[in-house]
């Protein structure tokens, strides 16, 4: 089975040719290279709560730091962390990648 990238799962419609970019703007973990691949996710669709500014119930969250705690308690999160189990990426690791320059 195919594991879900945020947008899939939450159907926000924020991705790249999302029905609600125009309305709500384009999701950052829908475009975040850097985390491409982590949780067997595109772009950081399986990594979403640890990029800034992303779309979440429709409000734009604030940075890894202010909005964790409000991740830890979503449905996706736990979703992800169910599925990947051992191998679930490191915050710590996740945040190194991003602070590396966008590819």
């Amino acid at each position: 089975m195919e594991k879900l990238n945020c947008w899939e799962f939450k159907k926000c419609g924020c991705e790249t040719g999302g029905a609600k970019v125009s309305e709500l703007g384009l999701c950052p973990a829908a475009t975040e290279m850097r985390l491409h691949g982590q949780n067997s996710g595109k772009y950081a669709g399986r990594a979403c709560w640890a990029v800034g500014k992303t779309l979440c119930d429709g409000k734009v969250g604030g940075n890894f730091a202010t909005k964790m705690s409000s991740c830890m308690k979503c449905n996706f999160f736990n979703l992800v962390v169910h599925e990947e189990g051992d191998k679930l990426a490191k915050m710590i690791d996740l945040v190194h990648k991003l602070k590396k320059k966008k590819a």
